[in-house]
């Protein structure tokens, strides 16, 4: 079974991330950056597959500058076989993201592909749905459990069951494969990553490739206007029914 992770290089979750003085964007030209948290969990998951047999091959790929090479490295010093770089803008929006991942999909052809459920630094939490619906494959999002299920007569995995955690409680799906999962912090414990291993990830081949040869044309449909500090509010009001939820509601719009 191959297995198609991603990899987002964003800003550490450890580092504050500051504004601008001329609040034309957030300054992370010098901060510590790192493999988005949950994408983390994701090449955790795909390197217990293999240590499993289940899987075979796992490719890693990240989309955005040449800085992200790092990232890919990294993630080869964890476990996975092959990267692919796709060189194109940073901050591509998630529908872009999907439509370069979707051709990836199609050139790779992996049985399953894990990526974190979101990305720390914008937190839209879209790609993963969006590369689903644009293969027509089944998708499990946010799951926090997986498990292979095995044919009788063989160890090729045909389908998967997988643990997800909703609004009221825990859901449990069977999804035949090929599928797209994202992952969850409670997936597992993404392991420590030996100098050894880093020195031998440097060694390997990164492919790369850009959006024009996979067939995708890149267009933004958004710009940023203005970037600020979020404002804590330390007024708090207990509302006791629908009604005056309603009623605040209709004052706010008002107001605007």
């Amino acid at each position: 079974m191959k297995v198609l992770v991603c990899a987002k290089r964003v800003v550490d979750a450890n580092v504050k991330v500051r504004i601008k003085a001329d609040h034309t964007d957030v300054d992370i030209e010098y901060s510590k950056m790192s493999i988005n948290p949950f994408d983390e969990n994701a090449i955790e998951e795909a390197v217990k597959l293999k240590e499993q047999g289940i899987a075979t091959e796992i490719v890693v790929i990240s989309i955005g500058s040449d800085k992200c090479a790092d990232t890919l490295r990294t993630a080869m010093a964890r476990g996975c076989d092959r990267a692919i770089l796709i060189k194109a803008p940073d901050r591509l929006e998630p529908i872009m993201i999907a439509k370069i991942l979707k051709q990836v999909v199609l050139r790779e052809n992996p049985n399953l592909i894990l990526l974190g459920k979101q990305a720390i630094d914008d937190d839209a939490n879209q790609v993963g749905q969006m590369l689903a619906g644009m293969l027509d494959y089944p998708q499990g999002t946010f799951i926090s459990k997986l498990n292979i299920v095995s044919s009788s007569n063989t160890t090729v995995a045909v389908s998967i069951t997988v643990q997800r955690e909703i609004d009221n409680g825990t859901e449990i799906l069977e999804i035949t494969l090929p599928a797209v999962l994202t992952a969850d912090l409670h997936l597992n414990q993404p392991r420590f990553i030996k100098l050894p291993q880093l020195m031998l990830a440097k060694k390997k081949p990164i492919e790369e490739l850009n959006p024009e040869q996979l067939g995708v044309e890149i267009y933004s449909t958004t710009r940023l206007l203005k970037a600020s500090d979020g404002e804590i509010k330390k007024q708090c009001k207990i509302l006791n029914d629908i009604d005056e939820i309603a009623a605040l509601l209709m004052h706010s719009r008002d107001d605007s």
